[in-house]
């Protein structure tokens, strides 16, 4: 029988708790005999029935429970179903099953650095909903490394389930014509809005790191290593009280497996040549601070191992410094003695801008699309302060801001262009509404597959389901 999510668990356990029974995995259309005495028992009150198979696709059942749980989900976060719920849930998690079905004869595969990521992500949200982890664990009546086991499967499942959407529609694509005559039949309400955005150039300074607080942090990964190396302790329990890197703090400093090309350069060249699992690596440097490392597994081109990050800490002098030098940097430019793009490419610290003149960009994971124009919502909340206060080719004063590597650097910002909130046009926003256009074509591709998956797939569901009205045709056979 298929192990019950982490909501159907909860679901299942607080109606065995209420109603003092045991669960019954059976169809609702199905009557109980005893053959030897011809005795039949009365059909159960769907009331009564703490857990059935409601659907069955292919050979994968769909429990009671189940629906229950994708409920119960989407109202704690705020989510609500097109159409009548009782419908719409079970078809959507039979959707499901028909794309699972699909990525495993297609082979499609998920590494599992990207499911506890995701994980990770997942857990940070119920965090945040009921307070703390010790809140979580209390409501759930479980530990976190429980929690954890108990949604693994369910989190593999759903990046299979993307995988495998993404793979059908990869050759999709839309040409300019596509576009034009696509919105040349739609009327005014269906031409998207376009929300305010901007062009924004940046440079960042680091400040400066003292020698006394660089050998304070390496002293302490020092003494970390001795501990473990005398068996005071292991490396997991100084990862979980110790590591400044929270996602795998959590999980004793596991990174889970990973490719060269998913970690920093310093940090992979040491982490692939270590050997031993008993031994803790030298110091490591990398972009995020400073680290130590032990192996766990090889697999491949894949290692996994844990860490310890400790990142040293800015001095209030070294902050005011740095920002006093990006002031006069900013006067500067003010004053024509080179422009913002020169200073970006010459004085810049940031890797990710410098090469571009210090202009700043967005990738939109829905749309694989990298764009310079940024909503002003998907903006670092520092940048966006800001720039909201500036005039089209002004530049801010000097502020702070956490980068993406984690450390506190100093940055100045100049507004290079401001595209006020309108209605697309073909001319000006062709990227957007191109976007709704390859988004819909997509739609219309999964809908035509799943429509013939459904035709040559085996569908039994429970009478009370056949008067619903689908999305899909086909499931009622």
């Amino acid at each position: 029988m298929k192990r019950m999510s982490l909501f159907s668990a909860v679901v299942a356990a607080s109606l065995l708790t209420a109603m003092g029974v045991k669960a019954n995995y059976m169809s609702s259309s199905d009557s109980v005999a005893d053959d030897s005495t011809k005795t039949v028992v009365a059909a159960i009150p769907e009331t009564s029935i703490v857990d059935e198979v409601i659907w069955v696709v292919g050979d994968e059942p769909i429990l009671k429970s189940d629906v229950e749980a994708m409920r119960l989900q989407a109202e704690a976060e705020g989510n609500r179903f097109k159409g009548n719920p009782d419908c719409t849930i079970p078809e959507q998690i039979a959707v499901q099953k028909l794309f699972l079905h699909q990525a495993a004869i297609d082979s499609i595969e998920v590494t599992e650095s990207e499911v506890m990521q995701g994980i990770d992500n997942q857990i940070e949200r119920w965090v945040q909903m009921v307070g703390s982890q010790e809140k979580l664990e209390e409501y759930q009546n479980k530990t976190m490394a429980q929690i954890r086991n108990d949604i693994h499967d369910e989190y593999k499942n759903t990046l299979m389930v993307q995988q495998m959407r993404q793979k059908l529609v990869e050759d999709v694509t839309v040409t300019p014509s596509d576009v034009r005559n696509y919105f040349k039949g739609v009327s005014e309400d269906s031409i998207p809005f376009v929300p305010t955005e901007v062009e924004v150039e940046i440079i960042t300074l680091q400040p400066r790191i003292s020698m006394e607080e660089t050998n304070r942090v390496k002293d302490k990964l020092r003494e970390y290593t001795d501990r473990v190396n005398k068996g005071e302790t292991t490396f997991a329990t100084l990862a979980r009280f110790y590591s400044e890197d929270p996602g795998s703090a959590r999980k004793g400093g596991e990174l889970g497996y990973m490719g060269r090309g998913m970690l920093d350069p310093a940090f992979a060249n040491v982490a692939f040549n270590l050997t031993d699992p008993k031994k803790v690596s030298k110091i490591v440097e990398s972009e995020f601070g400073f680290h130590i490392i032990q192996l766990i597994d090889k697999r491949g081109d894949r290692v996994n191992c844990r860490h310890i990050l400790l990142k040293p800490q800015v001095s209030a002098e070294a902050i005011e410094q740095v920002k006093e030098r990006l002031d006069s940097i900013g006067d500067d430019i003010r004053g024509g003695k080179f422009s913002f793009e020169e200073g970006a490419t010459f004085i810049s610290d940031d890797k990710e801008t410098r090469n571009n003149h210090g202009l700043m960009s967005y990738f939109d994971r829905e749309t694989d699309v990298l764009s310079s124009r940024i909503q002003m919502k998907n903006l670092a909340p520092e940048v966006a302060r800001a720039v909201d206060t500036l005039k089209v080719g002004e530049v801010s004063k000097a502020f702070t801001m956490i980068n993406d590597k984690g450390k506190l650097v100093g940055a100045i910002v100049k507004l290079r262009n401001r595209i006020e909130s309108h209605k697309a046009t073909i001319t000006e926003d062709f990227q957007v509404l191109k976007n709704v256009v390859l988004a819909k074509r997509r739609e219309d591709v999964l809908h035509e597959w799943l429509s013939d998956k459904i035709k040559h797939t085996y569908v039994r569901m429970n009478d009370r389901y056949k008067d619903c009205e689908f999305e899909y045709q086909g499931w009622i056979k």
